[in-house]
């Protein structure tokens, strides 16, 4: 909705005992009212965020009038698109890494009370596959979010987006925060230095590498993208996600459909890439 490795273990273990518990976070539960116009190389995909000029900005309820917070109307964040294939994707990862169904969030599970609510310092792999907002895409987002499943009524505490400020918040110990959402690499505010939002916000709560997007990403391309990372890793355990990565980018650059770069070169491994 919302989506690793570690610096001292191999992903691609064979031993189950071996692998890092998995919290496979999050893929929200969202109405799929909003179809982009980008052309697509898979059949009835979406692009999982960016520019929708058809689509008014999301109206966001100041909390007082001394405060920049807001809560989001919950209503329009609802009719964001869904991302069916996510939970694919998620389901893919923790299949990789020894991972139980409880592990994974989908839907009603994935909200913003349950990533506050879950114990995340002892999982060594978190992963969000969901949509990523920058600060200024909606009306009153002062800072960069994750889009999860919001509430019947939105409060302070859930209304259905994670910002960064909110990240910073998180008691994580992870070796991997996987980001597999649309520009979770950019600044917390439009101009600002890359990295200096989600991915700074999530190197302060814990996380001590990140896979993140520099720009809008192809939904059907991410979840390729991931599965076929972690399969590398699988094969091959030596290899460090960093590399892995590339060659998970190199299988979909050989495909004809996928050869555009927008496809298949959005993500990066910042931190510890070579483990």
């Amino acid at each position: 909705s919302g989506s690793g490795t570690a610096a001292s273990y191999s992903i691609g273990s064979i031993n189950p005992s071996a692998l890092p518990r998995f919290e496979c976070q999050f893929r929200p539960n969202l109405t799929d009212t909003n179809q982009d116009n980008r052309p697509s190389a898979f059949d009835n995909s979406e692009i999982c965020s960016g520019p929708r000029p058809q689509q008014p900005p999301i109206a966001l309820t100041p909390r007082c009038a001394h405060c920049l917070a807001a809560v989001a109307n919950v209503d329009e964040v609802r009719q964001l698109s869904s991302l069916p294939e996510t939970e694919t994707e998620l389901r893919a990862m923790a299949q990789y890494l020894g991972a139980d169904d409880d592990a994974i969030f989908l839907r009603e599970r994935a909200t913003e009370s349950q990533v506050k609510s879950v114990i995340l310092n002892q999982s060594k792999v978190v992963a969000f596959s969901t949509h990523g907002l920058v600060s200024g895409e909606l009306r009153g987002l002062a800072e960069p979010a994750l889009v999860l499943t919001p509430p019947d009524k939105g409060t302070e505490y859930d209304d259905g987006l994670l910002t960064a400020s909110e990240v910073t918040q998180l008691q994580l110990d992870a070796d991997w925060v996987i980001l597999s959402a649309c520009n979770t690499a950019a600044g917390d505010k439009p101009g600002a230095t890359g990295l200096s939002g989600l991915a700074k916000a999530f190197f302060y709560a814990g996380a001590r590498a990140l896979l993140v997007s520099h720009w809008p990403v192809e939904s059907n391309a991410a979840t390729a993208l991931t599965t076929n990372m972690f399969q590398m890793l699988k094969q091959n355990p030596m290899i460090g996600r960093a590399e892995a990565l590339r060659q998970s980018m190199m299988t979909l650059a050989s495909n004809p459909h996928t050869a555009h770069p927008f496809f298949w070169a959005p993500f990066v491994v910042v931190g510890e890439g070579g483990n």
